[in-house]
């Protein structure tokens, strides 16, 4: 085929096998404790996930990776940039995108209220999409711990590294709280 990208499912994205970003278990200081609450964290998403599906609907073609740092903003024009990562997974995953790193900020849900406020101006944004966004946040902030370990080497990996994974534990906590 002459089109070919990832898929961003839950499997290539948090799954034991083979995942495209490497594993969250190997991120920095990712300890037994860690592993256990990540663990927890990454079934209920993986059935949630599940439950929510992948109808033409609601998974296809994605950016997945699609914040500030990949936008060019010229007045009232904007282009997106850094399509490496894009590929097939939930048009919801690019609802999490653009709040990576700063998740745990207090400012996140009011991005995301923007985020969805801005996608209703083009197109329809059922409930049930909406209220699956907390899933999708915690998709990336998973797989960014992952990212993180498996490029250890990079200026932001050094730049994230523990306090990254450090922050990533009450994110859980708090989503296994709300979905359990």
């Amino acid at each position: 085929s002459w089109f070919t990208r990832h898929v961003w499912d839950f499997e290539t994205s948090l799954g034991e096998e083979n995942p495209h970003w490497g594993r969250w278990r190997d991120g920095m200081g990712v300890d037994a404790a860690k592993a256990k609450l990540f663990g927890r964290t990454a079934e209920l998403i993986c059935r949630r996930l599940a439950a929510f599906g992948k109808g033409h609907d609601r998974f296809g073609l994605i950016h997945c990776d699609l914040r500030l740092a990949n936008l060019l903003i010229d007045g009232k024009t904007v282009k997106v940039i850094d399509f490496d990562d894009c590929g097939f997974g939930w048009f919801m995953y690019d609802a999490a995108t653009p709040i990576s790193f700063y998740e745990h900020e207090p400012q996140a849900t009011d991005l995301i209220q923007s985020w969805t406020t801005g996608y209703r101006r083009v197109l329809d944004l059922p409930r049930a999409d909406e209220d699956e966004i907390p899933t999708f946040v915690m998709l990336r902030r998973l797989l960014l711990v992952a990212w993180i370990g498996s490029h250890a080497e990079t200026d932001l990996a050094k730049s994230m590294g523990l306090p990254y994974t450090e922050g990533t534990v009450g994110l859980c906590e708090a989503y296994l709280s709300k979905f359990s």
